[in-house]
């Protein structure tokens, strides 16, 4: 413990307790985030997990220090198993390469189309599919289908979908609603969390609707946390702290970017 903790009066109260759980470590939190990700993180921190980073970090008694790097393949292994960070917001729970805090919100695979033109499309099953202009995001230089895209190919829905990489100039999704707004998709599938700001932004009036998997299909849905380097225990107490004192301050900043989030199924209730 350093000198600046020895002063049990310095660090009374909560300010102990955070000395305590995290060691006294220095002032910064070093913090993980792709420069040109919205709704996400932006290099000016524009993003709702740049928001909820900041909320987090006030909470610790500490100031957000950003290692900027693309959200590519080996994330996790080219910035916080190297080092350059303590914290990944934004990742899987279920993320095996890092330690992963509580859960803050889940996501799932969602439709985006006009309600007027397709009232009440909420399933992978409903026959429209097999006519319409479809978009999914597809991930990495390999193309790899998303779960939502291989629950289509599962149908035999394969020749009216379009692919939208999620490397590119801008970000898949609001490429996917610029191409609903001129006509060449009438549906989108895509990452819940994403296409409310885009479709804010545009001043659209888009359906965000989620996609509750079939039997036989792939987990559309997954519990979103924070990432810490494996062994980092005291750091991803503190956070879990932090994440519950702040629920309501982060589900609002989650309802500012209207993100689409869904609850746990039952059968998962036990998960993060």
């Amino acid at each position: 413990m350093s000198s600046r903790c020895r002063d049990a009066i310095a660090c009374a109260g909560g300010a102990l307790a955070l000395a305590v759980a995290l060691g006294c470590a220095a002032a910064d939190l070093r913090v993980c985030a792709d420069p040109h990700d919205l709704p996400y993180s932006s290099a000016d921190a524009r993003g709702f997990e740049n928001r909820i980073a900041e909320l987090v970090a006030h909470d610790l008694g500490r100031t957000v220090r950003y290692y900027w790097q693309p959200q590519w393949r080996g994330y996790a292994r080219k910035t916080l198993l190297a080092g350059h960070c303590d914290v990944i917001p934004g990742i899987p729970a279920a993320e095996r390469d890092v330690l992963a805090t509580q859960a803050y919100y889940r996501g799932t695979y969602a439709f985006v189309y006009a309600a007027q033109r397709f009232p009440a499309l909420t399933s992978f099953d409903d026959p429209r599919l097999r006519r319409l202009r479809i978009g999914v995001q597809v991930v990495g230089i390999d193309a790899t289908a998303t779960p939502a895209g291989l629950a289509l190919a599962r149908r035999g829905i394969v020749a009216n979908v379009v692919g939208f990489p999620v490397m590119g100039s801008e970000p898949s999704a609001a490429r996917m609603i610029d191409a609903l707004a001129d006509g060449s998709l009438d549906v989108a599938i895509v990452w819940s969390p994403q296409p409310g700001y885009f479709i804010a932004q545009r001043r659209l009036a888009y359906a965000v609707v989620p996609i509750a998997a079939a039997p036989g299909d792939p987990p559309l849905d997954f519990a979103i946390a924070m990432g810490v380097r494996p062994g980092d225990i005291a750091l991803q107490q503190a956070l879990n702290a932090s994440l519950v004192r702040l629920r309501p301050e982060i589900d609002a900043v989650l309802h500012d970017y209207a993100v689409t989030r869904v609850q746990p199924r039952p059968d998962l209730a036990r998960l993060p």
